[in-house]
């Protein structure tokens, strides 16, 4: 909605804008510039309606499909995707630890092993204090344990343990797209809004901030964001918290 209000300000103010053109003229030509003038501003206005429902309408086919949340967990890798992308579902458990329950999985290693030790103690203290179960899934597709991850972890399908889940699926489609995408469960929704999953992807999953900072400060971020969000005294964010939080804050 903000890019929407920004684009539609931007382009009513070229509409708008007066004309730097001086002249000596006769009132004639004055009422007949001033009447052109008018039939433009018109105009650019009626294409500046178009493009800003346009923009809206793309913003929010995006949204919907990135934090949409649903009693099954879709083919992983969620969206975003480059447009009109389609991919086959994966189904491969060939991929998925021997071992039960990893909270974070790497099919694609963006993460350093001291991260992930460090990951997996803020998410492991996160659920034994709220309740709140995040997992964390790095791949390249279609190199994806995709469906398979629901039985792993015991989400998105009927008998589910509960639905105070997310997962961050994170995949970089070849650099076009943004690499954090989320699946998160109804009982989430109360505490961290849509608006929060947009915010936060927007934030750290573009392939700018990617391109500056690495992919994995991408991923640590959006996972300490969602840690402090969830451990805040109302539990509750719609903005992304600054960096630089303190380790009581994160539960350490």
């Amino acid at each position: 909605r903000d890019i929407v209000v920004a684009s539609s300000l931007v382009l009513s103010s070229i509409a708008f804008r007066p004309s730097t053109t001086t002249s000596k003229t006769t009132s004639k030509a004055t009422s007949k510039t001033t009447s052109t003038s008018t039939m433009m501003a018109v105009e650019d206005n009626t294409n500046d309606d178009a493009t800003t429902m346009s923009r809206r309408s793309i913003f929010s086919s995006t949204a919907a499909i990135i934090l949409s949340s649903s009693s099954s967990l879709l083919p992983l890798p969620l969206l975003p995707l480059p447009a009109n992308a389609r991919l086959d579902p994966v189904n491969n458990p060939s991929l998925l630890p021997s071992s039960p329950d990893d909270v974070v999985i790497q099919t694609e290693k963006f993460l350093t092993s001291g991260q992930v030790k460090r990951m997996l103690d803020l998410i492991v203290k996160l659920e034994r204090d709220t309740g709140f179960r995040l997992r964390v899934l790095c791949q390249n597709y279609p190199n994806s344990p995709g469906l398979a991850i629901r039985d792993y972890w015991d989400l998105g399908k009927e008998g589910q343990k509960d639905d105070k889940y997310i997962v961050l699926v994170v995949d970089q489609f070849g650099g076009r797209g943004n690499v954090l995408n989320f699946n998160v469960g109804d009982g989430v929704k109360f505490a961290l809004p849509n608006v929060f999953w947009t915010r936060l992807s927007s934030k750290y999953g573009t392939t700018f901030f990617v391109r500056e900072n690495g992919i994995d400060i991408a991923i640590t971020n959006a996972v300490e964001a969602i840690v402090q969000c969830l451990r805040s005294e109302e539990a509750y964010c719609v903005n992304v918290p600054d960096q630089g939080v303190s380790m009581r804050t994160l539960g350490l």
